[in-house]
């Protein structure tokens, strides 16, 4: 009789503590889930903070690549009247070559001034 009450008690003690058990985690997910609702409203607002910033950068850099293209269409502007006036100089002064040669040389292929613009901007964000 006393066996058969020592394995009931034994047996009544492991259901306890597996009782006891579940009950621990049924209580640290119901304590999770509260606090992932008390926090949904705080993730929801930091993904959008952090969306928000994306976005401000991404405009912040497509301005300065607005920017960046104004200067270097200024700069090769500034290249050719540079080059024209410099050549309009030379056609007045009589020097070699003459001015109809001159309108030759200005007048290139339009591939060709194209590798010329697009070595300059390179030499202009090098420097």
């Amino acid at each position: 009789e006393k066996e058969i009450w020592n394995r009931e008690r034994l047996s009544l003690q492991k259901s306890l503590k597996q009782a006891d058990a579940e009950l621990s985690k049924l209580r640290a997910e119901l304590r999770n889930e509260a606090f992932l609702r008390e926090l949904g409203s705080d993730t929801e607002n930091a993904l959008l903070r952090r969306i928000y910033g994306k976005y401000l950068r991404a405009e912040s850099f497509r301005k300065a690549l607005i920017y960046q293209k104004k200067y270097l269409l200024l700069l090769l502007g500034g290249f050719q009247e540079c080059e024209e006036a410099t050549l309009a100089l030379i056609a007045r002064m009589g020097g070699q070559p003459s001015y109809t040669d001159l309108e030759i040389i200005t007048h290139h292929s339009k591939g060709f001034t194209r590798f010329r613009s697009a070595v300059r901007v390179s030499i202009a964000i090098s420097r």
